[in-house]
């Protein structure tokens, strides 16, 4: 590496595997830096930001206005996005170190947990990320299909994810209509048969995931009641003696809401959610498909590192339902040629430095999910890629970098076919997205398949090159 990388000569090169929020923050960091830095951010699809366009619910619409923020660092000099284009696919690891003098691994969590119960893999029972990514137009899966005709579903977890899953189902076409749901999953849900929807967690009211909004929402659906058995919006000691200690105003107005929801009348509405604590489930039960599932019920005992941790009693219960979404955590998966924690289900690292072994990968990078785990909100990614960029600062300040052999990676793209999405070209294909979805009043209609967005993007650069007048 000479001496004038990331001075006032050659650009430090960075590539960055990924476009969620971390990948961009990650990104603003490092152009911040008065070095001369070139971000090359590499994504598999055309389209940008992760989880905010294909995990966000569409009926969430304030939280994906984060990407206006992506779109300022994306203008910044020095900044190239390459759509499009998927590490082991198109480039590998050895083509990345050929060329940057540093990789950022940004790439999420893409997989989910198991409940390791049997029956789990009966039809009938999902991954919550798959319906997730199906009514986000994710191409991933476009293609799924759900039983839609069952009248009652489990969902398994009590998270904002979770929450999505049971509200989405719960809602009439009316409010999803106005969303930028896929168009499919907006046909298929307007006919589903589903009238009962059970959330089922594992430990009590008061160490619930999910947030004061998400709950909030449940109970203003138009079609549908919310369910709390009094029993279960009741306090066990444990968790009363906890929530006075800790002070934690979210989880008391959670329980708060939930003991008010438990106070309610049923109005009597066409569809029901249950909201239900301290059940964990034991098996799923069925012949050809899903036809029930049972639940062990739990108590709270404190464990040795004081925290409150279910334990499952002698009794069990069986909710007859024909569809089961599990929703308890997501789970990275591994790239080629990287380290990986398959028990973690993270890339291993010390503040962001990749490690194989007990020795660091030298001028390779974690930020977001796969470093540290599916936990936080899209703000949390902000400090901990920050994190990240500064150990790559501070290692290049001492000469800890890859030392690439070539320059730009374009050519070797183009010579391989690559169709390289750039960033104006998703500008064309968001405008072209937004005005399918303006003459119905939705905010876009996205594309769901990769061959429609490449077409789409062909079609308005073509449109883009005609003189005016024509």
């Amino acid at each position: 590496m000479t001496s004038s990388v990331g001075a006032s000569g050659e650009s430090l090169r960075v590539a960055l595997i990924g476009s969620g929020p971390s990948g961009f923050y990650a990104a603003e960091h490092l152009l911040k830096s008065p070095l001369n830095i070139a971000v090359d951010m590499f994504e598999r699809l055309p389209t940008p930001y992760g989880l905010v366009r294909g995990g966000v619910a569409p009926d969430h619409p304030k939280i994906k206005t984060v990407t206006r923020v992506y779109e300022k660092i994306a203008a910044k000099p020095g900044f190239r996005f390459f759509g499009n284009v998927e590490l082991g696919r198109d480039v590998s690891v050895a083509d990345l170190t050929a060329h940057y003098h540093a990789i950022v691994y940004a790439v999420g969590a893409q997989s989910d947990r198991r409940m390791g119960v049997p029956g789990e893999d009966l039809p009938g029972s999902h991954a919550a990320t798959e319906f997730v990514g199906w009514y986000n137009a994710h191409p991933d899966y476009r293609d799924l299909s759900f039983d839609l005709s069952q009248t009652a579903v489990a969902v398994i977890g009590n998270g904002n994810v979770a929450m999505d899953v049971a509200r989405i189902l719960a809602s009439t076409r009316e409010e999803l209509a106005v969303t930028d749901i896929a168009d499919y999953a907006l046909e298929a849900l307007s006919r589903s048969s589903v009238t009962d929807i059970y959330l089922l967690g594992r430990r009590g009211p008061a160490q619930a995931a999910f947030t004061n909004p998400e709950l909030k929402e449940m109970g203003e659906l138009h079609d549908a009641d919310v369910i709390v058995l009094p029993g279960d919006a009741a306090l066990d000691s444990l968790s009363d003696e906890y929530l006075r200690a800790a002070g934690d105003r979210s989880a008391e107005k959670n329980v708060q809401m939930l003991q008010e929801y438990a106070g309610r009348a049923p109005q009597g509405k066409p569809k029901r959610i249950h909201m239900r604590f301290l059940v964990s489930p034991i098996r799923l039960i069925g012949t050809e498909r899903v036809e029930a599932i049972e639940v062990v019920h739990n108590a709270l005992a404190k464990s040795e590192d004081g925290s409150l941790r279910p334990r499952a009693t002698e009794r069990t219960e069986i909710i007859p339902v024909g569809l089961v979404f599990r929703s308890i955590g997501y789970m990275g998966v591994p790239l080629a040629d990287v380290p990986f924690d398959a028990r973690k289900g993270v890339i291993p690292n010390r503040l962001g430095r990749v490690i194989e072994g007990d020795s660091e990968r030298v001028g390779e990078y974690v930020v977001g999910w796969m470093k540290r785990g599916p936990s936080g909100i899209i703000g949390t990614n902000k400090p901990d890629s920050q994190e990240t960029a500064d150990q790559l600062l501070s290692d290049f300040a001492e000469g800890k970098m890859l030392r690439p052999t070539a320059g730009d990676i374009l050519p070797l793209l183009k010579a391989r076919g690559v169709e390289v999405v750039t960033f104006d070209d998703w500008l064309l294909l968001d405008a072209v997205e937004q005005a399918r979805g303006q003459d119905e009043g939705r905010p876009r209609r996205k594309f769901a398949r990769v061959e429609d967005m490449l077409d789409a993007i062909q079609g308005a650069r073509e449109s883009a090159a005609q003189p005016s007048g024509d």
